[in-house]
């Protein structure tokens, strides 16, 4: 497991090969000052585009990917004055039904914790230097980083 926290403590980014526990990520942004905590848990489903998925496999070039990890958490940070944020990217293998990818805000009102959340995990999708393969029944592949919307 590799993690970082900001130097106020705002902020949490861990990359780890362990199932992920989002009650850490609740936990580490609960603030007296918010009206509302947001998560988001990406999850391995069993089928894409008709195919049957039998696991997904995750690598990354681990230090850089913190540093750009921790890049998006403190723009965001700023963007929507949250009070805490946490993002958890699991590594290895990842079976169909548990999660990949955790995310966790916290903020004074709901919408700012909403769009911040989706803003995240796009920008995570686009910029972080993980990989995903894709293992199939019939196959496997590898997929390419998100494209962020003009």
């Amino acid at each position: 497991m590799t993690s970082t926290r900001s130097q106020d403590n705002t902020i949490h980014i861990e990359i780890t090969h362990d199932v992920i526990q989002i009650i850490d990520g609740i936990e580490f942004v609960r603030s007296n000052q918010a009206g509302a905590i947001v998560t988001f848990l990406g999850s391995t489903r069993d089928n894409f585009n008709g195919r049957q998925v039998v696991r997904l496999d995750y690598e990354a070039y681990e230090p850089l990917a913190i540093r750009t990890l921790h890049q998006i958490a403190t723009k965001a940070k700023t963007k929507w004055s949250l009070h805490g944020l946490s993002i958890c990217h699991r590594l290895g293998t990842v079976p169909v039904g548990q999660d990949s990818m955790a995310i966790a805000v916290s903020s004074s009102h709901r919408r700012e914790a909403w769009e911040a959340g989706e803003w995240i995990l796009e920008q995570v999708k686009a910029k972080a230097e993980i990989w995903k393969k894709e293992i199939y029944q019939d196959g496997s592949e590898w997929k390419a980083n998100k494209a962020l919307p003009q």
